[in-house]
């Protein structure tokens, strides 16, 4: 989506803001703008942004913090170890996390990577 976010990051956020709904049209205006800012220090690969808010709209996504997309990660097994949700706060996304649903396995971007359906 972006060259200025690293690729496991704009790969996962151009495949969870996939939809033609207005809230993830205006949040993929906001990905040129975006720069992380920080990630998660225990590997999964969370990434926080910094994005220039003067230089993008929010999106109608609600005041305060609001899941705005989110994917289930499927497994070449079938299996479901854990999800991607992106987030923003009073419409601007704020950060993008990858979580475990169990303690037995640690999911991490790049493993959203390869479990989530390849965007067009």
């Amino acid at each position: 989506m972006t060259d200025s976010l690293p690729a496991d990051v704009a790969d996962v956020l151009a495949t969870v803001l996939n939809t033609d709904s207005p809230v993830h049209a205006a949040l993929r205006r906001q990905v040129p703008h975006l720069s992380v800012r920080a990630r998660c220090t225990c590997g999964c690969g969370t990434a926080y942004f910094e994005l220039d808010t003067s230089q993008a709209e929010p999106a109608p996504a609600g005041p305060g913090t609001v899941v705005a997309a989110e994917a289930q990660l499927v497994t070449e097994a079938g299996e479901c170890p854990g999800e991607v949700l992106a987030f923003t706060q009073g419409g601007y996304l704020s950060w993008l996390e990858v979580c475990s649903w169990t303690d037995d396995i640690v999911v991490t971007l790049a493993d959203a990577r390869r479990w989530l359906p390849p965007h067009s």
